[in-house]
């Protein structure tokens, strides 16, 4: 029987496979020649002592030989009594509620408002070096949603949702690294997540499902408290059995829409800040220990949280060797993400740096309604907009100076292509947002010593870090509180926050179907 060891090695050791039989058989008390394979099961990396070492959960295998690793996970049945399923948006969410839909023999039918991953690329080039933004195919909205070109990082908290591993385990059969099976923190990366996406979505068509781009849900089919199906570009109605609602969290319109048509939605917190890009060298030196990174260690990351009067000030979306990019969806607006591609070779280190926003916080746009926290969002966004030149160059800060509230006379280079301006984001953001962003500098510097440096800026604005609306369903059943047959779904619904927890509530919400209509 198979044994189950951990291993601390050094970060060279640790990507040998010497030297790791050599330790386990040191661990199991056997001759290295009795180990006949090995496998890794987990991998992660322990930076609190001197020197980084690398911690490995491995499987190992004494005078025995290992089982065959299980067949493919993806298994379709052919559709029952012709069952379809419209899914709005072709994210995560959307992506695997359609694979889940044909493992339950149902047809799922995607409209997709922006482009597939391959066209999807000449928006971002526009959006870019031109300055010119696509209201329907940007960095947001697009196949494979706003994670495809924004780094594809694939932890998550959200283990009690569902099986964490078969969402990898689907990825990697579509062909993600084998890699995210075992890294503590798994990360694809935006030049090899699109390959994965499309390989999805010809599995979808293969097996019988649908997907349409350029296709924007415009309106909804409602019938007594129900919904019948959707119009799609203003004009064409489809028809199905369920609509599931899995537009992302930048789908404004359809925030809207949902408004207009008096479908419940809810004010949900959010948070809101800038973008902080520091030399990716800076942070592995304080990471790391190290002058200059070993060349076994991936760059280096952080996570930092503290609260500053009576709000959570935190880092998210943490980009090592990645960069900056552009991510208004509409005309008039700043909006900065970060992204990295698979190497996370680029000299910046960034991280949205933002403030936990309450819907009490939002008095002045209470005559919005639910809608509030988007008006204050958009307000932002083009406050800041109309700061700059009409160009999506973006304004910025070195970090010292933010925290001593004075303008920068000089900026460093950055990762961000359409450009910087020097700014004093103090007369840019919301004052008690400000404030607080310019304490937390001060305590993450005390975290993390030498953080608050003048090599480092901070980019406004970090808006889009989840939705500022919750479209509420039953915890049971995944359905809409009043609209039958209407399941809200991922991010943009308020039920998940990054890849994989959209995922697995794409696949909760798909079996859910499944289990009405079989009833």
């Amino acid at each position: 029987m198979p044994q189950q060891i951990e291993l601390k090695l050094s970060p060279r050791d640790a990507h040998n496979d010497t030297a790791v039989r050599r330790a386990a058989a040191v661990i199991c008390g056997v001759e290295q020649s009795a180990i006949t394979s090995f496998r890794l099961i987990k991998r992660s990396i322990d930076a609190r002592s001197r020197t980084p070492m690398i911690v490995l959960l491995v499987e190992v295998f004494i005078n025995e030989t290992p089982t065959p690793e299980s067949p493919h996970l993806f298994a379709p049945i052919s559709p029952k009594r012709n069952r379809k399923v419209i899914i709005v948006g072709a994210g995560p969410a959307g992506y695997f509620a359609a694979l889940e839909l044909l493992m339950l023999g149902i047809t799922p039918i995607v409209f997709e408002r922006g482009k597939d991953a391959r066209s999807r690329r000449r928006d971002l080039r526009a959006i870019q070096q031109f300055g010119e933004v696509n209201p329907h195919s940007n960095y947001c909205f697009g196949e494979g949603g706003a994670g495809t070109y924004s780094d594809g990082k694939l932890y998550t908290s959200s283990s009690k949702r569902g099986n964490i591993n078969r969402v990898l385990e689907l990825l990697v059969e579509h062909g993600a690294p084998s890699d995210i099976l075992i890294d503590a923190h798994p990360h694809i990366g935006s030049n090899k997540l699109p390959i994965v996406v499309q390989n999805i979505r010809q599995t979808i068509l293969e097996h019988g499902g649908e997907i349409h781009f350029d296709s924007f849900v415009s309106d909804f089919i409602l019938k007594e408290n129900a919904i019948k199906g959707v119009i799609v570009n203003t004009k064409d109605e489809h028809f199905a059995d369920a609509v599931i609602l899995a537009t992302g969290h930048s789908a404004r319109d359809i925030f809207e829409l949902l408004k207009r048509k008096n479908i419940t939605i809810e004010p949900k917190p959010f948070a809101l800040g800038v973008r902080v890009e520091h030399p990716q060298a800076l942070i592995d030196e304080i990471q790391y220990r190290q002058r200059i990174r070993d060349e076994f260690l991936p760059a280096s990351s952080y996570k930092l949280v503290c609260q500053v009067q009576a709000r959570g000030v935190f880092s998210f979306c943490m980009c090592p060797g990645g960069l900056i990019v552009p991510a208004a969806t509409g005309a008039g607006e700043i909006v900065v993400n970060g992204m990295s591609m698979s190497r996370r070779d680029s000299p910046f280190a960034n991280s949205g740096v933002v403030v936990a926003v309450e819907p009490e916080d939002l008095t002045e746009y209470q005559k919005h309604g639910t809608l509030a926290g988007l008006e204050f969002q958009r307000s932002i966004e083009q406050r800041v907009f109309r700061a700059g030149n009409g160009s999506q160059q973006a304004p910025a800060q070195r970090l010292t100076d933010f925290v001593a509230n004075k303008p920068s006379a000089s900026l460093p280079h950055t990762s961000y292509i359409p450009g910087i301006y020097s700014a004093n984001l103090h007369e840019l953001l919301p004052k008690n947002l400000a404030s607080r962003l310019q304490v937390a500098f001060g305590e993450f510097n005390i975290k993390m010593k030498g953080y608050l440096t003048n090599e480092a800026i901070a980019v406004a604005t970090e808006s889009r870090t989840s939705s500022p609306v919750k479209i509420p369903r039953h915890k049971e059943s995944f359905e809409h509180v009043l609209i039958e047959n209407l399941y809200p779904c991922g991010e943009g619904a308020g039920y998940a926050g990054g890849i994989m927890s959209a995922a697995l509530d794409g696949q909760n919400v798909a079996r859910a179907i499944a289990q009405k209509k079989n009833n």
